[in-house]
């Protein structure tokens, strides 16, 4: 059994960014984004735009992390001191040493700056050298090739695609692309990897 840590307090920080407990005050801080950028979640299963949709989005997250299942950040971006977006860990397993890595999105201008591959860095040692995890897993639409392409260059090892899976909220289903890192992995080749890519 891993530590619950849906009641701690976690700040996670390097050179470029630093991510903290996402609150319902960061409502502000996001709804630029919810306004100006709805295209972001093109591929989302839930999106936050809009005024509402950005509302909803915080309150669903926060409920999860009071039920322990979910754990939300947001993301600020210490070179252009702003804030950038947000990312969680989700489907938190704690007998199973498990988790998803998701929900991750950036507003446009924070695209390919090498902001995303600092906080993976950042997630993937706190959940396999703090928490205690065996497994973290990701997912993307499976026709979202640049979420994918994304993963892939951190390190993320395909594991395969769920068909029909999940109901889009724009209406629909997807296929869902799964890819993971294993503890082992991550102390045998992808910590490396990604220390050489943010630098």
């Amino acid at each position: 059994m891993i530590e619950k840590i849906t009641d701690s307090e976690i700040v996670l920080e390097n050179d470029r960014v630093l991510l903290r407990p996402l609150k319902e005050s960061d409502f502000e801080n996001l709804l630029v984004f919810a306004l100006h950028e709805a295209d972001l979640w093109k591929y989302s299963l839930i999106s936050p735009a809009g005024e509402e949709g950005m509302k909803n989005y915080i309150s669903t997250t926060l409920q999860n992390k009071v039920a322990g299942i979910e754990y939300p950040f947001i993301v600020f971006d210490k070179a252009t001191q702003q804030y950038a977006g947000s990312t969680r860990f989700y489907d938190i397993q704690p007998f199973n040493k498990t988790t998803q890595l998701g929900y991750t999105w950036y507003g446009k201008a924070f695209q390919r700056t090498g902001l995303n591959r600092n906080c993976k860095q950042l997630l993937f040692q706190f959940a396999f050298e703090k928490w205690g995890l065996e497994r973290v897993e990701l997912r993307a639409d499976a026709n979202n090739q640049p979420s994918i392409n994304a993963m892939k260059a951190i390190g993320c090892t395909v594991e395969g695609i769920l068909r029909s899976n999940m109901t889009i909220e724009a209406g629909g289903r997807r296929d869902s692309i799964i890819l993971s890192i294993l503890k082992t992995e991550w102390f045998g080749s992808v910590k490396q990897l990604l220390q050489q890519k943010i630098r």
